[in-house]
C-alpha cells in the first residue's frame, strides 16, 4: 500500500499501522511538511483511482475537528483512497498506548493522560512526560535544554520512531483514541475488500 506522510515520525507510524491490519508497506511519498503534502493531495488521489492509498496527516489547529478538515482537504476522495486524520497529532495515538509509553518514557503510567485526542499539544505533552521520567537518557534525548528555542530535546524524533518501531501497538491504542480506531477500521475495510477479490 503506498503511504504519504509529513514526517518521519509519521512513517513509522504508518508502517506499523499496516503491518498490525495486514496490509504490506508499499513507496512513502511526503516527509517534507503539512503544506506539500496538502499540495500534493490531488495527485495522490488519482493515483488511488488505481491502486490503494494511506495519506496520514495531523489535524493540529487547523479546524474544530477531523470532518470538519477533510472536505476542504479533498472534495471527492478516491474509492482506494484513506485519507486519515490524527487528532492533533499523531503523537496522541502513540500516547494512548498508555502502557507501553509509561514503560518506555520510565513514568508512571497514571501520568499518561487517557484519551489524547483530546490534548491540544500532544507533542508538549511527550516532552512534559519525558521531563518526569526517571531515565536520564530520555530526558536528554526529549527535553530541550534550558536556554535554546527548541521545543523538543535533539533526539525526540529517533525516541518517537524507536517506540513506534519497536513497542507501540495500534489496536490497543486504538480503544483510547477515536481518530486512531476510525483509521483502523477504514483500512479494514479496504483490507477485507482485498480479501474478497483473492
Amino acid at each position: 500500500m503506498t503511504v504519504a506522510v509529513e514526517g518521519i515520525v509519521d512513517a513509522a507510524v504508518a508502517g506499523k499501522i499496516l503491518k498490525a491490519m495486514g496490509l504490506e508497506l508499499g513507496p512513502v511519498h511526503g516527509q517534507k511538511g503539512k503544506n506539500w503534502l496538502d499540495a500534493k493531495l490531488p495527485g495522490y488521489n488519482n493515483g488511488a483511482r488505481f491502486a490503494p492509498w494511506l495519506v496520514l496527516r495531523d489535524l493540529d489547529q487547523d479546524a474544530e475537528c477531523a470532518p470538519a478538515l477533510l472536505p476542504s482537504l479533498l472534495r471527492a476522495p478516491a474509492t482506494n483512497m484513506r485519507l486519515r486524520i490524527a487528532v492533533r497529532s499523531v503523537e496522541a495515538w502513540l500516547l494512548a498506548d498508555s502502557e507501553r509509553i509509561s514503560d518506555f518514557l520510565r513514568v508512571p503510567e497514571r501520568a499518561v493522560p487517557g484519551f489524547p485526542d483530546g490534548l491540544p499539544d500532544a507533542k508538549q505533552t511527550f516532552v512534559d512526560l519525558a521531563h518526569q521520567s526517571q531515565s536520564r537518557e530520555i530526558r536528554k534525548d526529549l527535553v530541550p535544554e534550558i536556554g535554546t528555542s527548541g521545543k523538543v530535546g535533539p533526539g525526540y524524533t529517533s525516541r518517537l520512531i524507536e517506540f513506534a518501531v519497536q513497542r507501540w501497538r495500534p489496536r490497543v491504542a486504538a480503544r483510547d483514541s477515536d481518530s486512531l480506531s476510525r483509521c483502523l477500521a477504514s483500512l479494514e475495510i479496504l483490507r477485507s475488500r482485498k480479501s474478497n477479490r483473492t
